[in-house]
Formats: C-alpha cells, sequence, structure tokens
C-alpha cells in the first residue's frame, strides 16, 4: 500500500477500514484477507496459493479473484506494485 493509504480496525464498528486522504473504504473480509498478504514481498502467486489453502478452492480461481481486485484497487490508487 502506498503511504498515504492505511488499513486498520475500527473497534466501534468491529471491521477493518482502510483510509486514503479524504476517503474512507470498508473492505469485506475476503478483501482485508487479500490487502494483509499485500507486503510488498509476496508475488500474486504466492498470495493466491495462501488463500486457497485457507479456503480451499482451487488456486486458479482465487488467482483471477486477486488479479481482479489488486487491479481494482491499483485503478483506486490504494495499491501500487
Amino acid at each position: 500500500m502506498p503511504r498515504h493509504v492505511r488499513l486498520r480496525f475500527d473497534p466501534v464498528r468491529g471491521r477493518h477500514a482502510v483510509l486514503a486522504p479524504e476517503r474512507v473504504y470498508w473492505p469485506d473480509d475476503i478483501a482485508v484477507d487479500i490487502l494483509k498478504l499485500c507486503d510488498g514481498e509476496r508475488t500474486i502467486a504466492a498470495m493466491s496459493a495462501t488463500l486457497a489453502a485457507e479456503y480451499a478452492a482451487p488456486v486458479e480461481t482465487i488467482e483471477a479473484d486477486v488479479l481482479e481486485f489488486i487491479q481494482g484497487w491499483m485503478d483506486l490508487r490504494l495499491l501500487t506494485l
């Protein structure tokens, strides 16, 4: 994530929020799982393998979903490669 974007847990609402300048996003649980893996070191393939094992789903399906999610958040300038 860029320096101006933060993933924080909101204890009042009991869920995670993504804070960006003048914006707040409320990702669902799966999006949070993906964001937590975005550490700048893992590849998309590694992230997908981790999530596929966690959700007992085919890695090809997970990888397509992860790519779509990451592209969407990159378009919003909330993630960078």
